[in-house]
């Protein structure tokens, strides 16, 4: 990836958040976000910490099993252009992840959605792998899977990780292996993460990451103990509006997810 590249596909908030020392997974547990913070931290000069660039010849993900909460955990991906891929066909998200309380909230006369299933591995970055992380060419993606499935905010998985996956996507769409690791982040027992720790690395250096994502979203507070919230307009994170996924008064409960995920050309080199 070129440096004009990487400058036009980050956010802004990431381009003027100033790095953090070195942290573990410890500390990350014990962070809390205040109002009105950047959403994004970068760690370690963005340099990853528990990344080798060590090349591989198959395609996996390394998913964690489940806490004794039911919790997922760590996910690491091994990543070529082939598992790149999008689908009309993606089917009904059903699986309820840990803190998964999703009712529609009113913000300043609008309903909006505080809470999406997100994917550890963007399911467009899991093709031709199957639900434990395994070759099986033709699987059109991990999308309902327990083990690549947590609670996050609307802001945090249609903003800064699309943001973040997007890095890793177009290096596989120029042929780049990425080795791409995801930790959701549990403050003791909570049931809903209060960040997601994300790092990318690819196997000729090109691409490296290494950031923590509050999951977090303008104008509503949560209780990361239980996953429920609640609507406050004095609560704000930078660069959110509030307005990240608004619906109608015929919603219907249902699926949210990132509208990135819904269309499949095969004709397309775009990913």
């Amino acid at each position: 990836m070129t440096d004009s590249n990487k400058t036009t596909t980050e956010s802004t908030q990431v381009k003027k958040q100033k790095t953090v020392s070195k942290a573990n997974l410890s500390e990350m547990s014990n962070w809390t976000y205040q109002s009105g913070d950047n959403p994004v931290k970068i760690l370690n000069d963005d340099q990853p910490t528990t990344l080798t660039a060590t090349d591989f010849s198959t395609s996996r993900i390394d998913y964690s099993s489940l806490d004794s909460l039911n919790r997922t955990g760590t996910a690491t991906a091994y990543l070529t252009r082939n598992n790149l891929g999008k689908s009309k066909t993606r089917t009904e998200q059903v699986w309820k992840p840990t803190g998964w309380h999703n009712e529609p909230k009113q913000i300043n006369g609008e309903r909006v959605i505080p809470q999406n299933r997100g994917h550890l591995i963007a399911y467009t970055m899991t093709f031709n792998l199957n639900d434990n992380g395994k070759t099986d060419q033709g699987h059109l993606g991990s999308i309902n899977n327990p083990y690549n499935l947590f609670t996050q905010t609307a802001f945090s998985n249609q903003k800064t990780m699309t943001e973040t996956e997007q890095l890793v996507r177009t290096a596989l769409a120029q042929n780049k292996k990425v080795i791409y690791q995801v930790t959701p982040i549990f403050h003791g027992d909570d049931l809903m993460a209060r960040g997601v720790w994300v790092q990318a690395l690819s196997t000729d250096g090109t691409l490296k990451f290494n950031r923590y994502l509050w999951n977090v979203q303008s104008k509503i507070q949560f209780d990361y103990a239980t996953g429920r919230s609640q609507a406050d307009n004095n609560f704000e994170v930078a660069g959110d509006d509030g307005r990240v996924q608004v619906v109608n008064s015929q919603y219907q409960n249902r699926n949210h997810h990132k509208r990135y995920y819904h269309h499949k050309n095969n004709n397309s080199t775009s990913y």
